[in-house]
């Protein structure tokens, strides 16, 4: 009878426990969602949705624009026309006439969620906020918007927008660093928002991947303030949030002229991977307002043009 009682108890607090922990969770959950959707749909009212909506490259008969030739287009798409006025070889583009599908990706995993003393939100939450209005702005738009990591397809209108708000809130943690390589249509685009902190083999593989599939895409890194200016002095130590591997510096401040060399080499090789698949590539820190990077992430992606916003 013990042995039953004892049974009977053990089960009882662990379903208590899962049910406390579910309730947590739905609390949590329902305290971060209104005030990430408010700020994301206050800094996508910045932004007017326009026309981007129909002007896009596609199966249409306007002419859109000329591109550069990459290796998986067929000679017959080359313009030599407009070739023979250069050196290079030039693909003339339609434009599109129909909504098209937007993947959005954000990283969460540890390193996003660092904060300084200077900044006013984790990186994660500034680019879940990026990545909501990004979604509103295209709902608006009247494209099909959904989540790069996510086995449901794209949706279009307030539906679709609400079911990728809530696994953006729903999930603010990963180990995932980096975006996953799934096939995509062609003519898709997709918006990667990171800090972009990996190293450049991985990010340069996920580049390749998208690019061969014909898929247009839209880098966008965010730092913490700190991460740029290493404003630390005197005795400091540094951990490595995903590796845990620490680092004791007597005189932080000697390191910071080396450290923003090494910053600006990373930057530079993303931007010049971005710049081989005719992608386009922002930076954006946390202490300042987030409807500036919206606002040029958004002319890129209407007008396909290379941007940088700080």
């Amino acid at each position: 009878m013990a042995s039953v009682k004892s049974t009977l108890f053990s089960g009882w607090t662990q379903t208590s426990k899962r049910e406390q922990s579910a309730r947590e969770q739905a609390e949590h959950l329902g305290a971060r969602l209104p005030p990430l959707m408010i700020q994301a749909e206050r800094v996508a009212a910045t932004v007017a949705s326009g026309e981007h909506g129909r002007k896009r490259v596609g199966q249409g008969e306007a002419f859109w624009q000329f591109r550069r030739y990459r290796q998986e287009d067929p000679s017959t798409a080359v313009d030599w026309r407009q070739s023979a006025k250069s050196q290079h070889l030039f693909v003339r583009e339609r434009e599109w006439a129909a909504a098209a599908s937007v993947w959005i990706w954000r990283d969460a995993s540890p390193s996003m969620h660092y904060k300084s003393h200077v900044a006013k939100c984790t990186k994660v939450e500034r680019a879940t906020v990026l990545s909501l209005a990004f979604a509103s702005l295209l709902m608006r738009g009247g494209e099909r918007i959904g989540a790069l990591d996510s086995a449901k397809p794209p949706a279009s209108g307030r539906p679709g927008f609400n079911r990728f708000a809530l696994r953006m809130t729903s999930q603010m943690t990963s180990k995932q660093s980096l975006p996953p390589q799934i096939p995509l249509p062609r003519f898709s685009q997709i918006i990667l928002i990171s800090d972009w902190l990996s190293p450049i083999d991985g990010v340069q593989n996920v580049l390749r991947h998208y690019g061969a599939l014909g898929v247009r895409g839209h880098l966008i890194q965010v730092l913490d303030p700190a991460e740029e200016d290493l404003p630390f002095d005197g005795r400091t130590e540094f951990e490595d949030v995903e590796s845990k591997t620490r680092m004791l510096a007597r005189r932080a401040e000697n390191l910071r002229d080396e450290y923003r060399t090494r910053l600006a080499a990373l930057r530079n090789e993303v931007a010049q991977a971005c710049r081989r698949q005719d992608w386009t590539f922002a930076t954006h820190r946390t202490d300042r307002p987030a409807q500036g990077a919206l606002l040029a992430a958004y002319a890129a992606l209407s007008a396909h043009r290379p941007f940088e916003m700080r």
